[in-house]
């Protein structure tokens, strides 16, 4: 029979390798053209802010934790805005299509993976067993704040793919463009 220091290193190899794939998996998703899923996008518009609502709420009484949750949900609107008009959209008899410029996807993707093994092996070098329950991942300001942009990010970018494939009118880039005239 294992003892519980031989199964830490077997835990730890496939929490690994579930984050690799889950890696893999969303870096496939965010690049390259892909079709606009009315159902996806919903599902992101709306439980994303009630997610976010719910760990706010948790953080009421710690103004740190409100603050940071705050300016990451503000931050990701604003990423979610620039990342939408960085994207080309196309209308055709197959569908709606997008190709996203992935970089701000990938970043934010990678930073909460990051995050979250960090505060996995930061816990599972310091503890004997992993004893934290789910609510305490989020007791750091910088974990919530990297939550509340990841969410306000993809709630913005799908809410303007719902509003791109409704109305048809896609975000566009600002240009200086000179004025004819005197």
């Amino acid at each position: 029979m294992l003892t519980g220091a031989q199964v830490k290193p077997y835990l730890l190899g496939i929490v690994t390798v579930f984050v690799i794939w889950r890696m893999y998996i969303r870096v496939r998703r965010i690049v390259g053209r892909q079709k606009v899923s009315a159902i996806r996008s919903w599902v992101a518009v709306c439980v994303f802010p009630i997610l976010i609502a719910m760990l706010l709420v948790g953080a009421f009484t710690r103004p740190l934790l409100s603050l940071s949750g705050f300016a990451g949900v503000a931050i990701g609107v604003a990423l979610g805005i620039y990342g939408l008009r960085h994207t080309k959209f196309e209308g055709s008899s197959e569908g709606h299509f997008y190709t996203p410029g992935a970089h701000i996807g990938i970043a934010l993707a990678l930073l909460f993976i990051g995050r979250v093994t960090y505060k996995l092996i930061h816990k599972y070098m310091l503890t004997s067993s992993y004893t934290q329950s789910p609510a305490e991942i989020v007791e750091s300001p910088l974990t919530l704040f990297i939550i509340g942009t990841l969410v306000g990010y993809f709630a913005t970018y799908a809410f303007g793919l719902l509003r791109w494939r409704r109305t048809g009118v896609a975000p566009t880039i600002a240009t200086n463009t000179p004025s004819s005239g005197a």
